[in-house]
């Protein structure tokens, strides 16, 4: 009886899809960590699927983890264990899901596990996530070859299905995810004067913008106060840009864990976001479940996932004046914020697991379907060709 039951467990796990995601782990701070650390928490509870998680960003054993504080070392040796173990890894499992960003990146993660996954003969879903897709393909042809390896490529936004398009490529929009849950809302009488900015402190997220725009508030509000939370190449920059516009009540918090971004919606008001490059920041959805009014950029893939007037309020990129005036626009129209924080809050549904979940399962049961045709395909040759032999 004993052996019956271990029999049919291991029938149950040989019949489960085996899926081996790819991707950051939540040692780097960022959008595409968070999401792959909320698509296997979820997936874990699905019963058809077997999943695995190989981190891009390998934390080296012993000794070994010493050279991964020094630089240029670090990238070397990081990339040698991530290698191995993507060789030693790939080959368990049937349908590979791989998160990309852009440049740099795109190669020294995303294009090994591809490489790989090919010469195992497995499907890849291809998870791009960058809002740089069009400069990266532009100017590095050589990554919509790669990107050709993919059985499937699967993208948070239809503005990144547009940007692909334009390059030849097929891409479906599978939403980031939001956990409502997570997030405390308050729809309060009136938007106070506490703003937060929560972008990693890089260029294309126009940090510098939203200072601007806040010394144009403070001027009206001198006890207006500012969270920028992130940290990145600009933050000593930045330091210096607020002390010469001469900002009170201003807080550079530097890195903050994904258990801690709660509390910093908790104690804002109104989020400010002023980014050149974007794709569907993960920040703007938080803020929309938190009950905090939206002023932002429309950067990329933003004005599809805020509607002017209606879920937040858009400015022209880098114009932290129209920001300003919108900002001072919600504390002075009660019933237009109000308005706004309802409405976002039901654009939130959109991006819930429920609304989502059906299409990663599927995505991935009809590549694990192909494979199977395609490995028994290949076995019949095989046998076929020894046979003739």
């Amino acid at each position: 009886m004993t052996e019956m039951v271990g029999d049919n467990s291991e029938k149950r796990r040989r019949d489960k899809l085996r899926l081996l995601v790819v991707g950051p782990s939540l040692d780097i701070l960022g959008g595409q960590a968070v999401q792959a650390a909320r698509l296997m928490t979820r997936l874990r509870e699905e019963p058809s699927l077997e999943i695995g998680f190989l981190p891009i960003n390998p934390r080296l054993p012993g000794v070994l983890r010493k050279l991964q504080a020094i630089k240029y070392v670090r990238t070397v040796v990081t990339s040698i264990w991530y290698v191995a173990a993507l060789l030693a890894r790939v080959r368990k499992y049937e349908v590979i899901h791989i998160f990309s960003a852009s440049y740099f990146s795109f190669v020294l993660a995303p294009t090994p596990a591809i490489l790989i996954s090919r010469l195992y003969g497995k499907r890849i879903v291809l998870n791009y996530h960058s809002g740089e897709a069009g400069d990266h393909l532009e100017r590095w042809p050589s990554a919509i070859k790669t990107l050709k390896l993919a059985h499937e490529i699967a993208v948070p936004s239809e503005y990144l299905v547009r940007v692909f398009a334009r390059f030849g490529l097929n891409a479906q929009a599978i939403y980031n995810t939001i956990e409502t849950d997570v997030f405390h809302f308050r729809a309060g009488p009136h938007p106070g004067l506490r703003f937060l900015s929560n972008r990693n402190l890089e260029a294309h997220y126009g940090v510098d913008s939203v200072l601007h725009a806040f010394s144009i508030i403070q001027k009206q509000h001198p006890e207006a106060s500012l969270v920028v939370a992130g940290d990145g190449s600009r933050r000593r920059m930045l330091e210096a840009l607020a002390r010469e516009l001469e900002l009170r009540n201003i807080e550079f918090t530097g890195q903050v864990n994904h258990a801690q971004v709660t509390e910093l919606y908790d104690r804002a008001d109104i989020y400010l976001n002023g980014s050149l490059i974007d794709n569907q920041p993960l920040s703007l959805l938080e803020a929309f479940a938190c009950g905090l009014p939206v002023v932002t950029t429309n950067a990329g893939g933003i004005p599809d996932i805020v509607s002017n007037e209606h879920t937040g309020l858009m400015v022209e990129c880098g114009d932290h004046e129209g920001m300003a005036a919108a900002a001072l626009r919600l504390l002075e129209d009660n019933e237009l914020a109000q308005r706004i924080i309802s409405e976002a809050r039901n654009e939130c549904r959109k991006y819930s697991w429920s609304a989502v979940r059906d299409q990663w399962v599927q995505l991935y049961e009809g590549l694990g379907q192909t494979g199977a045709k395609s490995s028994s395909f290949s076995l019949c040759a095989y046998e076929s060709t020894q046979s003739k032999d």
